[in-house]
């Protein structure tokens, strides 16, 4: 998963739902910080690979761009749906650029209300289907989940070394963009990592990603590949139960910070799949302070 900050909680849950379609799949907080929320957006059964989270702070600043951001968060559509989305991000006034082509594949790059970059791509891969539906989207047209994400690296190759530890392999540069490739094919299969030497360091805010999330199947999994990066001489957090994963996470030298979560037990484990996204779901610790943290957390509709 991919976990970014915004402004305004209602109108990111507005444009996530309504415009690109996706589905809320887990409304809960921020564990360290439970008056924030935490949204989660992705495919109607919260698959790995398809989740965009949030930590929505109403009246964040800006972030900047810079180095050590992982920007361009990129979303895998159909190749026959590029005009339909041409057209529904101008119905939308949604800020958006005309296609382009990069390492052979259409793109589409736009903008959400707090100025964070996205990406459309058309992909022939990754063609499963969003089993999800906000009423007005054809099927045919719906985004997938993650085509993949743009590291901006003031040390692009120590970067690269560190995801070859995670998996991918070195692919195709073009201009100052190299693609690292799980060799899988499908959704959120690539990561490019861009050549941001001598560029100035981003600030986090709203419109940012926070972290990049990578699966890991379960916790021998994590595990292992938490032994990796201690040997290439990474620190590594302890293991911390988020409820619906358990996560570690670490900074690679470029300046990104990455988790490594685990696939189970899943968003399923406290509410049934067909009413994922409904309810504040709170864990159990925090149970005790639900009508507290609830009169404290902003409506999540406009108007309400």
């Amino acid at each position: 998963h991919i976990t970014a900050i915004s402004g305004n909680p209602a109108r990111n849950v507005a444009f996530y739902t309504d415009v690109l379609g996706l589905r809320l799949v887990k409304k809960t907080v921020n564990f360290d910080d439970p008056g924030t929320y935490h949204l989660y957006y992705g495919d109607g059964q919260g698959s790995p690979g398809s989740i965009l989270t949030f930590f929505p702070w109403a009246g964040a600043k800006p972030g900047q761009r810079g180095a050590g951001e992982a920007s361009g968060t990129s979303f895998a559509i159909p190749p026959a749906a590029v005009s339909f989305w041409l057209d529904r991000l101008a119905a939308r006034h949604v800020p958006h650029e005309m296609p382009v082509q990069r390492f052979g594949e259409t793109i589409i790059t736009f903008r959400d209300p707090d100025g964070m970059t996205l990406e459309l791509v058309a992909q022939a891969t990754g063609a499963a289907s969003l089993d999800w539906s906000n009423g007005d989207i054809p099927e045919q047209h719906a985004i997938r989940g993650f085509a993949g994400i743009t590291l901006w690296s003031p040390l692009p190759d120590v970067t690269g070394a560190v995801l070859s530890v995670m998996g991918y392999a070195e692919g195709a540069t073009e201009g100052q963009t190299t693609r690292w490739t799980t060799g899988q094919g499908g959704l959120a299969s690539t990561i490019d990592v861009r050549d941001a030497s001598g560029v100035t360091r981003h600030h986090s805010g709203a419109g940012t990603v926070h972290h990049v999330a990578f699966r890991a199947a379960d916790d021998a999994a994590q595990a292992a590949m938490v032994s990796a990066l201690k040997l290439r001489g990474l620190q590594v957090t302890e293991q911390v139960d988020r409820n619906y994963f358990r996560s570690v996470y670490f900074r690679e030298p470029g300046g990104t910070l990455f988790e490594i979560a685990t696939d189970d037990p899943g968003f399923a484990v406290d509410e049934p799949l067909q009413t994922l996204g409904k309810k504040l779901m709170l864990p159990d610790w925090l149970e005790p302070r639900r009508e507290a943290i609830e009169a404290a957390l902003p409506s999540l509709t406009h108007g309400g």
